[in-house]
């Protein structure tokens, strides 16, 4: 079974600050990890790579910087790295980003050999579109299933295990097919010592426009038809009243004349 997992690297939400001036995320010295639901992509993908004697192959569109994210992949069991990169990416909305990405499967296909699955978290927590994974499953005309628990493997289909709104349901598709993951049962792995230590040491395959060929009105700024008008904090306003009585059936009485004063009760 050959598998791509495609993974974001995003801001470490909890160390968030958004400039209150020109109301944009602060990035100076705002640590970056993997997408959390890319996380548990990719431990579904080894785990069934592992159990079906299969390989994983990680994917990540970005900057320079987000090759860290790659070799951490390398390093919680994915064998081959690539880094889908170049200026002209820049500013692709979720629609820009799938049409790059997609050609970005097909020219590591060439090189990695097709793949039977291609797995993706089911968003990104600093942008919860939710998009990037099916969208890419249509430019690819892919079968696609959203919300993955579990993923079994078996004569050339996939069994998956999906979320829904009354508990789960099993879906059963053939490969080729995108597979899009929410949280599961099980934790991801811990990558060790001497697999961090191999992973700082791997060749990471860069691919640019140069070799994945896209048509240029479609990626980008130019490419998205998505545009922020605007962004900001949202503001918070705060008031309360301690009520302190000697007793709890005094502070009672308290609350309720003090309610029926708003027109509450």
């Amino acid at each position: 079974m050959n598998i791509l997992v495609l993974v974001k690297q995003v801001p470490d939400t909890t160390e968030i600050k958004i400039d209150p001036v020109t109301n944009t995320l602060i990035r100076a010295g705002v640590p970056s990890i993997v997408n959390t639901f890319d996380g548990f992509a990719l431990e579904m993908a080894v785990r069934l790579a592992q159990s079906s004697g299969g390989r994983v192959t990680v994917a990540s569109m970005g900057p320079e910087q987000a090759k860290e994210a790659l070799r951490s992949c390398l390093a919680l069991g994915a064998r081959k790295a690539y880094l889908v990169s170049d200026g002209k990416f820049g500013g692709s909305d979720t629609l820009a980003t799938s049409y790059i990405l997609s050609g970005a499967v097909s020219e590591i296909e060439k090189r990695e050999g097709a793949f039977d699955l291609i797995f993706c978290g089911k968003q990104a927590i600093d942008g919860d579109t939710a998009q990037v994974g099916p969208e890419l499953a249509e430019w690819l005309d892919y079968p696609q299933i959203t919300y993955a628990l579990d993923v079994i493997f078996s004569d050339g289909k996939v069994q998956v295990k999906r979320e829904s709104d009354e508990g789960y349901e099993v879906v059963e598709t053939a490969c080729p097919a995108v597979i899009t993951v929410t949280k599961p049962a099980f934790e991801p792995r811990i990558a060790s010592i001497k697999d961090k230590m191999k992973a700082k040491q791997a060749d990471i395959v860069k691919l640019t426009l140069n070799e994945i060929k896209l048509d240029q009105s479609r990626i980008g700024l130019k490419g998205s038809p998505t545009k922020v008008k605007k962004t900001f904090t949202p503001s918070t306003q705060k008031h309360c009243i301690k009520i302190e009585e000697q007793t709890a059936a005094a502070s009672a009485a308290e609350l309720i004349k003090l309610l029926s004063e708003a027109a509450v009760l």
